[in-house]
């Protein structure tokens, strides 16, 4: 892969941003930062897409919220084919993190982690995708 080199120009505002983002991300230059920014947009497209993808579904719960684990295993059970694995762990003595590893289409990570998010007794919930390729 060879490298192109161009020019681009940004108003002040939008320079400070990207200066931001190297900063806070820690990139080495601005080059990195909008290589960065340019993949992130198109995994972000291809999610869009409906394409496989690969993500990772994080809920912290209540662990004595009355058949909050049965209700989760049952929608995690409904999708099966989607989940590759479950990570349990006792934050404390009342909340439980999981991790719970998934690949398929977008569309139906969306559907699984809204159903999982909406649980009452879930505290916070959040899926992160990336393309699988």
């Amino acid at each position: 892969m060879s490298l192109k080199r161009f020019g681009v120009s940004l108003e002040d505002n939008l320079l400070n941003d990207l200066d931001e983002i190297v900063e806070r991300k820690q990139f080495p230059n601005r080059s990195q930062a909008i290589r960065f920014l340019i993949s992130q947009s198109k995994v972000e497209e291809k999610w869009e897409d409906d394409v496989e993808v690969a993500g990772a579904i994080v809920i912290v719960y209540d662990h004595h919220k009355k058949d909050l684990q049965t209700k989760s295993t049952d929608i995690q059970h409904d999708y099966h084919e989607n989940i590759l694995s479950v990570q349990h762990v006792h934050l404390d003595h009342n909340n439980c993190l999981e991790t719970i590893a998934v690949k398929g289409k977008s569309s139906k990570l969306r559907n699984l982690s809204d159903r999982l998010i909406a649980l009452k007794g879930i505290k916070h919930g959040k899926l992160v995708m990336s393309a699988c390729g």
